[in-house]
C-alpha cells in the first residue's frame, strides 16, 4: 500500500445549522444523504454550468465537531471562500479555508483504517484509495497506521492518470469546461435525481441530449512525454489539447467527433509529433470513437 500527502489540495470547512442545506442548493451532488464516514465528489457551477471548482466533500461526526469538510484544490481556496460567502446570505453557516492547518493524504494499493484525521472512500473510483484530511506533519503517523508506504505525490500522479481520471487546472481549465466534459457524470460528481442547483439546468440539458463533444479522455503515447497544453492534432488539424502526462500515459481534452472523423480517414492522432492513442477506462460508459452512441 502506498500514500501520499498530496500538496496541491487543501481544505474548507463548512458549519452551522445550515450547513447540509446550504450546500445542497449549490453543488451538483446530494449533501441531504450524506452521512459521516461517506463522501461525495461535486461541484460548484456557474448560472452557465461551467465548473467553478470541483471538490470531495465529507462530513465529520458529531463527536468531532460535526461540520462539512470541502477537499479542494488548494489555489482555489480563498476565491472558493469568497464564492460561497456571496450565496451564504441569510443561512446559518461559518466558511473557514482551513489549508493553512490541514492537508490531504490519500492511499491506494491496498486497504488499512487510520484514526488520524477525517478519512473517507474516495468517491469517484474505489481503486483511487482512500483519502485523509489532517495536518500535514501527521501524514508520516497515519501512513504507518495504514502500513503504507509514504511516497512522494509524483507516484499519486501516476497512479491518477493510469486510471483516467481528470484533474482540474491540469486537464481541464476552471470556468471553460462543463461537469460533462470532464467526466463527472461518469465519475459519481452529479446526481441527476436531486433537485436544483447552480447550473442544473445546463447539466441536465446536456445529460438528456447528449452534446458533450469534447471529453476528457485517457491516452498513451509513445516516447517523450508530451507538454501539458500542446495541441493535439490529426493531418495539422487541432482535434484536442493534452494534459498531464506521465509513465506512458496521459490525459487529453478532445473533441471526440473530430477523433472519430480522423480515425476514419485512417489518420495519426500527434502531439509535437508523439504518437497518441486513445485507451478507453473501465468506468466510461459514453461511446468512443468507433463505437455506437448506444454505448453511452
Amino acid at each position: 500500500m502506498k500514500a501520499a500527502l498530496l500538496p496541491d489540495r487543501g481544505v474548507i470547512k463548512v458549519a452551522g445549522d445550515g450547513a447540509r442545506n446550504f450546500l445542497h442548493g449549490l453543488v451538483s451532488a446530494d449533501m441531504l444523504t450524506l452521512a459521516p464516514g461517506d463522501a461525495r465528489f461535486c461541484a460548484l457551477l456557474t448560472p452557465q454550468g461551467k465548473i467553478i471548482a470541483d471538490f470531495i466533500v465529507a462530513e465529520a461526526p458529531a463527536a468531532d465537531g460535526g461540520g462539512f469538510f470541502l477537499d479542494i484544490p488548494k489555489a482555489l481556496g480563498a476565491a472558493l471562500v469568497a464564492k460561497l460567502n456571496l450565496y451564504k446570505l441569510r443561512a446559518k453557516v461559518v466558511i473557514e479555508d482551513r489549508s493553512d492547518t490541514l492537508g490531504v493524504l490519500a492511499a491506494w494499493d491496498g486497504f488499512g483504517t487510520a484514526q488520524y484525521g477525517l478519512s473517507y472512500a474516495d468517491p469517484r473510483l474505489p481503486a483511487l484509495g482512500t483519502r485523509s484530511m489532517l495536518a500535514p506533519h501527521l501524514a508520516d503517523k497515519a501512513a504507518a497506521e495504514l502500513g503504507a508506504d509514504l511516497v512522494g505525490a509524483d507516484q499519486y500522479e501516476v497512479h491518477r492518470i493510469a486510471l483516467g481520471v481528470p484533474q482540474g487546472g491540469l486537464d481541464f481549465s476552471y470556468g471553460d469546461a462543463f461537469p460533462h466534459e470532464t467526466d463527472m457524470d461518469q465519475l459519481g460528481g452529479v446526481d441527476f435525481a436531486k433537485g436544483c442547483y447552480v447550473g442544473q439546468e445546463v447539466v441536465s440539458r446536456m445529460e438528456h441530449r447528449g452534446t458533450a463533444r469534447t471529453r476528457a479522455v485517457p491516452v498513451r503515447y509513445d516516447g517523450a512525454a508530451p507538454q501539458a497544453g500542446a495541441a493535439i492534432t490529426a493531418d495539422d488539424r487541432q482535434i484536442g489539447t493534452m494534459g498531464s502526462a506521465a509513465a506512458g500515459r496521459g490525459m487529453a481534452l478532445l473533441r471526440l467527433d473530430r477523433v472519430a472523423e480522423a480515425l476514419s480517414r485512417g489518420e495519426t492522432l500527434s502531439c509535437a509529433g508523439v504518437a497518441i492513442h486513445l485507451v478507453k477506462p473501465d468506468w466510461a460508459r459514453f461511446a468512443f470513437p468507433g463505437e455506437p452512441k448506444a454505448a453511452e
